[in-house]
């Protein structure tokens, strides 16, 4: 079992094996209360619509999309981002689902993310290219614990650390990798960024990010911390796809 904390906080709970078995269950939503609203038919919906769709053609072929449509005050900006071990059908698979799912659950919102296990999708009425996203962001962990939690925190640090170092300088903005531990055990990671920052804001992203693994995934077999512009995960099981 993993429980998602956001910010603003709230708690949400699900089954792991459900998830996986769904695929399309969103992880998580973030609908903005500070962006303003629009009503059904006006220019910033239109435009929403429009946008989207862009989105949609984008994403699937490198994985990432951005846009932006109409002019100021309706002018509404947009990205999406896929895992960067999903195929470019599972990709738009995921882009389709979150365009729907995050129209139903911010219907009037000009702002919005949600994210998928394969996918976020973010909107705005305002311009967030290029800028780490720090306001957007949920945790997951696993509720199980390990043996050795210092030395496990600090396996995990290492690891995620040395993939940062790997993502930061790619042009695909994501590296996955695993460790060694005792007992014959694995530990399995993955960083990515959205492709909009530059190498050094990527890196700052994923280190602001490596920060918060103690204060919610503290000595967890597995956890994320997931943001509007970089995220890690960790497992002792892999869990990238080939």
């Amino acid at each position: 079992m993993y429980f998602p904390r956001s910010t603003p906080l709230y708690l949400l709970s699900f089954s792991l094996v459900l998830h996986i078995v769904v695929g399309l269950d969103p992880l998580s939503h973030i609908c903005s209360t500070s962006s303003g609203n629009y009503t059904a038919n006006d220019h910033f919906d239109m435009n929403l619509n429009k946008l989207t769709g862009s989105l949609f053609y984008k994403a699937p072929s490198t994985g990432f999309g951005i846009s932006s449509v109409g002019k100021d005050p309706d002018r509404v900006y947009g990205a999406t981002l896929c895992r960067g071990d999903v195929s470019s059908t599972d990709c738009k698979t995921c882009v389709v689902e979150a365009s729907s799912e995050i129209r139903k659950r911010c219907p009037n919102n000009e702002g919005a993310i949600i994210w998928y296990d394969n996918c976020l999708l973010k909107y705005s009425n305002e311009e967030f290219f290029g800028k780490i996203d720090n306001k957007n962001k949920f945790y997951m962990w696993n509720v199980q614990k390990v043996n050795d939690p210092a030395s496990f925190n600090q396996k995990t640090k290492e690891l995620i650390s040395r993939l940062t170092n790997e993502a930061y300088l790619s042009p695909l903005m994501f590296a996955t990798g695993e460790l060694e531990l005792e007992e014959s055990k694995k530990l399995y990671g993955l960083v990515q960024c959205t492709k909009d920052l530059s190498g050094i804001d990527c890196k700052k992203c994923l280190d602001g990010a490596i920060s918060e693994l103690p204060s919610c995934c503290d000595g967890k077999q597995g956890g994320r911390v997931v943001g509007g512009s970089c995220n890690i995960i960790y497992e002792l099981y892999p869990f990238v796809n080939a």
